[in-house]
């Protein structure tokens, strides 16, 4: 029987290769073929005219496939073969420093990048018993996500508001303040303008943050193909990484674009669309996504991939599709408000609507403990100032705790691109909680803090020092 098996399987691989597909149509990023009976989703297949597609949708009689390259030549009645190969992407550490497409190849001017090895876009996730508890934090740089929304290295943490108003701001800050803590970053960007996207590889060159980050670039002029595989790219660099022991950190801006991507391509290929037009499928799309994101077991080497997906709402909309699809999905959401936004307050962090389901079991004690009931203290306060704008008279003591709620919301402004290491929160946590702020005019606050800063660096005041050191230390000299 063995013998009739290996002969059934030769000739079955020789049928396969003998096949050939007639391109019926092209257009807008895909292609119609009639032909190849045994072609599979996902599988790579070559046209005549030198360029690539993948089969994406199989009918009765047609085949849709999307476009991964497109020439002038290209056109209907060419042929299209079979490949017998599904599409895979370089990893390595070749890439550190390299801005490229989803498919590996350069877009930074620079030869294409000599990568060793392989790995296949779409796999699986890591099963349960490969996988550990989330355990270290992952510092943001961020005062108030540090301290308030803390995230853990294999945390899916959620960016979400409306455009123009910070997400991508505190993704760069992210990036930025993984210098020197041997994370390894990959930062995807999903149908961006040009413009914004130069900017943001400007930042990060600026900021030395690209010699240890990948960029993956499939901006808004790129075939929709390559916008719905550049986050399945970004994903498999870090992957590769995370099973080397590494830690990773891998920024998806954003999939709203990429859910939008993949809803055009999927009604170009006439699927049924549902609700808000989405194939029903978009669920699951993002959650075998961001499902590869996890800290693993410490025998396949504990390293970990952190995600940042963003997600952009409209008017602050959060019940739509695709922004309850990723809550679900995620381990929290950090949401940024445009009402903060206009009034000043950057970064526009709404504390009342984020929160953290499993970062707090990776937050440093130390933190945890001065942060403690901070969070529960403010929203108590946002409750009192409310009263305040209505004319209520309030007690003495309850004034007492607006203002130490006014001086605690002028502590968390923060300016974009000035990522804060752990010393510099632990210094002015202490001075909130220890009362050293009570009496400050809050115009006086941003000085006071400038001053912090300059006293914890001139003092080399250390996180591991004890907290009795850290308050002698900010009393005697961080005083205006």
């Amino acid at each position: 029987m063995t013998n009739i098996d290996d002969k059934i399987g030769k000739y079955r691989f020789k049928l396969r290769f003998s096949e050939k597909g007639n391109i019926v149509a092209v257009g807008d990023g895909i292609v119609w073929i009639e032909g190849l009976p045994t072609a599979a989703i996902d599988e790579l297949l070559f046209l005549e005219d030198g360029s690539r597609a993948m089969v994406f949708y199989l009918t009765k009689k047609l085949i849709g496939a999307i476009l991964l390259e497109q020439t002038d030549k290209l056109t209907s009645g060419m042929i299209a073969y079979h490949s017998g190969l599904y599409l895979s992407t370089p990893v390595g550490d070749e890439l550190l420093g390299r801005v490229i497409d989803p498919l590996g190849l350069p877009l930074d001017g620079d030869s294409t990048p000599e990568c060793a090895k392989r790995r296949q876009l779409d796999i699986s996730s890591p099963s349960i018993i490969d996988r550990d508890f989330v355990n270290e934090p992952l510092y943001t740089g961020n005062k108030v996500i540090d301290t308030l929304i803390p995230i853990g290295k294999g945390q899916r943490q959620l960016i979400i508001g409306d455009g123009g108003i910070g997400k991508s701001s505190i993704a760069i800050d992210t990036i930025i303040n993984q210098k020197n803590k041997n994370v390894r970053c990959i930062y995807v960007l999903i149908g961006q303008k040009r413009l914004d996207v130069l900017s943001t590889i400007q930042v990060l060159k600026e900021y030395n943050a690209l010699e240890y980050t990948t960029i993956v670039v499939a901006e808004a002029t790129s075939l929709p193909g390559l916008q719905y595989l550049a986050p399945f790219a970004g994903c498999t660099i870090a992957e590769e990484w995370m099973y080397l022991g590494y830690d990773t950190l891998v920024v998806y801006d954003d999939l709203t674009k990429h859910a939008e991507s993949y809803r055009e391509l999927s009604l170009l290929l006439r699927r049924p669309p549902g609700r808000e037009a989405f194939p029903a499928d978009i669920f699951f799309l993002h959650a075998r996504l961001l499902e590869r994101s996890t800290c693993l077991d410490a025998r396949l080497g504990g390293g970990s991939m952190t995600a940042l997906p963003i997600i952009e709402t409209k008017e602050g909309e959060i019940a739509s599709y695709i922004p309850t699809n990723l809550i679900s999905i995620t381990d929290g959401q950090i949401y940024l408000d445009a009402k903060l936004s206009a009034s000043g307050f950057f970064p526009a962090i709404d504390i009342t609507k984020s929160v953290s389901r499993i970062g707090g079991k990776a937050q440093n004690h130390k933190i945890k403990e001065e942060a403690g009931r901070m969070r529960l203290d403010y929203l108590q306060f946002l409750e009192l100032e409310a009263f305040t704008h209505i004319g209520t008279k309030l007690e003495p003591a309850m004034q007492r705790k607006i203002q130490r709620g006014r001086v605690l919301r002028e502590l968390f402004k923060q300016e974009r691109l000035e990522p804060l290491p752990i010393e510099m929160h632990m210094a002015w946590l202490i001075a909130f909680n220890d009362g050293l702020l009570d009496e400050i005019k809050l115009d006086d606050v941003a000085r006071y803090f400038a001053l912090l800063v300059k006293t914890v660096s001139q003092n080399n005041l250390k996180f591991s020092d004890n907290r009795e050191k850290w308050r002698k230390v900010i009393t005697d000299e961080a005083v205006l």
